[in-house]
């Protein structure tokens, strides 16, 4: 193997991330306040609905309800840094994208946003 190959490798090989700080940009592991992020994604809700000219009920609860989510689901248990990836995509998302999250009937849920989906939870023990 020539000389400049192998510092082409050895560099590939030192210059890769360290286990663990893949996904998480270095954040150290933190658990996710459940009404703080409810609070920060109800004003996103609000801000939205209002731009976007929504006028659905789960935008009026967003904008003039009280909060009504304060915690997460029993054996969810997201990270700081989900919530802070979850909030970023909702106040990326285009009015078409949000009507469809405020949808009164059929409302959807950003993938980003799904920290603990039902079809990924364990089932009950003795199930």
């Amino acid at each position: 193997m020539n000389r400049p190959l192998l510092l082409l490798v050895l560099l590939l090989f030192v210059a890769a991330p360290t286990a663990g700080d893949i996904g998480s940009c270095g954040q150290a592991v933190e658990e996710l306040d459940a009404v703080k992020f409810f609070q920060g994604k109800r004003a996103i809700d609000c801000q939205k609905c209002t731009i976007c000219e929504l006028a659905t009920d789960y935008c009026e609860q967003a904008c003039f309800g009280e909060l009504t989510q304060d915690s997460f689901d029993p054996d969810c248990f997201p990270l700081v840094h989900d919530g802070e990836v979850c909030l970023s995509a909702l106040s990326a998302a285009s009015c078409d994208d949000y009507a469809a999250y405020a949808d009164d009937l059929a409302p959807t849920v950003p993938t980003e946003c799904n920290f603990c989906p039902p079809d990924l939870k364990p089932p009950p023990e003795g199930s």
